[in-house]
Formats: structure tokens, sequence, C-alpha cells
């Protein structure tokens, strides 16, 4: 279209439907005033010519009162009949129209109702409104109610996407209004509310990445294991699944291993064993070490990566054999023998773990060192197990969550396992089956 039949469209939708008279167009589209122009005729005429060019645009075939969009019409209330011009369109034909049955119908709507019609509506804006008449006294009253409108919309969605607790979803709306209105008091304050929040959301965790796509999570996060009420746990075993304490001669009571005992079974060793050992009675055993060998501990040996979920409140805590116990009651393990271990762990999380988030200490780091890798390796190799397995199984868990000690954070490089997940998500797996 040109440029004068592009503007008396937009003078046509500024009406909202109303009838426009071929004298107000005159004026508003060509700034003619028939009664300081002479050739007000020709005028008609000009008027008529950019109608039938819009109508073979919008109503191809069709012509005067017959015409569906842009339909001819005679007022006859002024003292003399005059021809009017009024734009006719149903739902969907005209965005505005819709953005405004969308808002509109949002602002009444239950929270999550409201955030899908209002992000749909919001989905329609393409900059200002009527930019081709922005100073144009006929644009202004429509221009000024869907900017006032956009900026409700924007609103309400932050309001019903907090409602709903995605406060990470409200935060680009908030921001994208802050830029536009960086004098507005109550969108700043609304922005720095919407920050607070996700900070507190995210308490101690201090890396969440997805796993695949789609796939669960990958959530780093700063404290003790046995905080993770709502999760799964893995706690790290030797081969020969020892659990005595005493005088820390076998297993050391600092360790997770030994910890375990006292923080979910209340103290009681034998209620521990029983479990332990009725989880193996399916597993065949690699040997038996003799006593004059292995005086102290247990001396059945279970292949590495053997993992027993113990039912404990609800829950499972999966006990995996990472490490070997050896005869001098040091625990020893290598990285292909951990990874090998955590490679034989995520099945049994599937298959046993109840869909429940799974949390894990940085297995490796700890009494059972393994000593080639330091601590931001072995949080690659967790991430890059668990990947690989979730590119066949995603449904393992909803979420995996390495729990970090804070004496550990300053040695291991967090923003090296975001990088890798980030990477892995897009590019797939490699040749040998790892990310």
């Amino acid at each position: 279209m040109t440029p004068l039949t592009k503007r008396l469209l937009v003078r046509l939708v500024a009406a909202e439907g109303e009838p426009v008279p071929v004298r107000v167009l005159r004026r508003d589209v060509w700034a003619v005033d028939d009664e300081r122009h002479s050739q007000a005729h020709r005028r008609r005429n000009e008027v008529q010519k950019r109608v039938l060019e819009l109508r073979r645009a919008l109503d191809p075939g069709q012509s005067g009162t017959g015409a569906r969009v842009l339909r001819t019409e005679q007022l006859m209330a002024a003292p003399v009949p005059e021809t009017a011009y009024r734009l006719v369109l149903g739902p969907g034909e005209l965005d505005c129209a819709d953005f405004t049955a969308l808002v509109d119908s949002a602002l009444l709507a239950a929270p999550a109702s409201a955030a899908d019609r209002l992000a749909a509506a919001l989905a329609l804006v393409r900059g200002r409104p009527l930019t081709e008449a922005s100073d144009d006294a006929f644009a202004l009253p429509l221009i000024r109610r869907l900017t006032a409108l956009q900026e409700t919309a924007r609103r309400q969605l932050i309001r019903s996407r907090v409602e709903l607790g995605r406060h990470d979803l409200a935060l680009p709306v908030a921001e994208r209004l802050v830029r536009e209105r960086p004098d507005d008091p109550e969108a700043a304050a609304l922005l720095d509310s919407l920050r607070e929040r996700l900070r507190e959301r995210h308490g101690r965790e201090l890396l969440r990445q997805p796993v695949g796509v789609p796939g669960p999570d990958l959530v780093v996060v700063r404290g003790d294991l046995f905080d993770q009420h709502d999760a799964n746990l893995v706690v790290g075993f030797t081969d020969t699944f020892d659990t005595a304490t005493e005088r820390d001669l076998v297993i050391s009571r600092e360790s997770v291993q030994g910890q375990l005992v006292e923080r979910l079974f209340g103290g009681d060793r034998r209620s521990l064993d029983d479990r332990l050992q009725a989880g193996l009675k399916s597993v065949r055993p690699l040997r038996t070490e003799r006593p004059q060998d292995k005086p102290r501990g247990r001396r059945v040996r279970y292949p590495l990566g053997t993992t027993v979920p113990l039912p404990v409140d609800g829950r499972r805590v999966f006990a995996v054999a990472y490490s070997r116990l050896g005869n001098d009651l040091v625990a020893r393990s290598a990285p292909d023998e951990l990874r090998a271990s955590l490679d034989a762990l995520w099945p049994a999380v599937a298959r046993y773990g109840l869909f429940k988030p799974v949390a894990l200490p940085l297995i490796g780091s700890g009494l059972a060192r393994v000593v080639e890798l330091d601590r931001t390796q072995l949080l690659l190799m967790i991430a890059e197990s668990f990947a690989a397995h979730c590119r066949h199984e995603p449904a393992t868990a909803p979420e995996l969550r390495v729990v970090i000690r804070p004496a550990d954070l300053e040695r291991t490089d967090l923003s090296a396992v975001g990088a890798f997940l980030r990477t892995a998500r897009h590019v797939g797996g490699a040749a040998d089956g790892r990310w």
C-alpha cells in the first residue's frame, strides 16, 4: 500500500469500529479543510481512490455497502447526508482488539489462566502502538488506552506469576518494565522485591543447571548432606560395607558413612547392618579375606558399584561401594573405579528412588580420596556420569543435588560445571557415550 493508504487504514483503526465521514478523513489524513480549499471535489476523489486501494487489499471483489471489512455508510444525522467509511473486523483480525480482549478477560481470571492470557496478549505487542500516527490528535486516545493497558498487563502478569510461585518468570517482565519506566519508583521497588525473593528461594543453592533436554536439574548446594530432608541420599561405602566406628579404626566417625549411623539410625548400628545384609543377599561376593590377612572389619568383598537401597522414613539411602578397603584399613579408589561405581548407581536410583530428588556428597573428596582428581574434577565426573545416564533415562530423578561442605567451596570451580552442562545440552553425547 502507498503511504497515504496506510495512513487511511490507521485512521480507520483509530476509530475503533465507528464510521468516519469523508470530510473527517480529508482533514485527518490529507490535512484538508473544505471550507478553506477550492479543490474539495478532487480531494473527495482522492479519498475514494485510496478507499478502493484499501478495499482491494482487505475486501477483494467487494464494494460499497456489500463489503465485509471496509463498509460504505450514509450518515443521516448531519444536516446533509454524508458518506462515511467503517472498518469492521472480527476476532483474530486486529491485533490491538485481540490484545484488549485478552487483557480484559485476564483481569477477572484465576492466576494460571490470567498468566497465560496476559503472556499471549503481551506477545502481540511490537513496539509502540500506531507509530505511523503517534503525533496525530485522532490517534492519541487509542494510543493512550493501549499504552496504559500494556502497563496494566505487565504488572498483572508479574502478580499472577508471583501467586503461582514463578518468581523466575516474573523477573524478566519486571526488568523490562523498569527499563521502559526508569523513573517509576513503584516499578523499581517491585523489581527489587522479586530479586530478593529469588535470592531467598535459592537459599544455599549455588548452581542449578538442566541436564539434557528434557531432563532433571543438577543442583549444587552448600551445607550438610543429612539436612536434605526432602531427598533420597547417596552414601559412599567401601567394598566390604563396614559400619564399625569404634576408635575410628575401620570407619571414621567423621566420614559420611560414619555419620549415617548416628544421623539416620539413631546410633543403632545393628539396624543399619541388618538392612545392608538383607540387600546384599542377592549380590555375589568377589571373595572373602582370611582373618590373618584382615584381622579387623568385615572380610567379604563385593564388586565396586554394588548399590543397596535402604528404606528410611519413606525415602531411600543408596549405599554404594566406590572404594576398596585395604587390609591395612585404608580406603582407596581410582578415577575409573569411581566412574564405574557412579554409572552403576543411577539405574538403582531410577528403579528404587520413588522419583524423589537425590542428594549426594562430593564423593571421592573425603577419607577414601581419589587422589588423582581435584574437587572440580570430581564434581565434573558426577555431573558427566549423571548426564550420560539421563540421556537414556531422563526420568531417573527430578533433581540431582550435590552437597558441598563450605570448606570445599574455595577449591571447587562451579562455573566449569555449569559451562559443561550448558554445552552438553546443545551438543549431545560424544562418540564414547560421555558428554
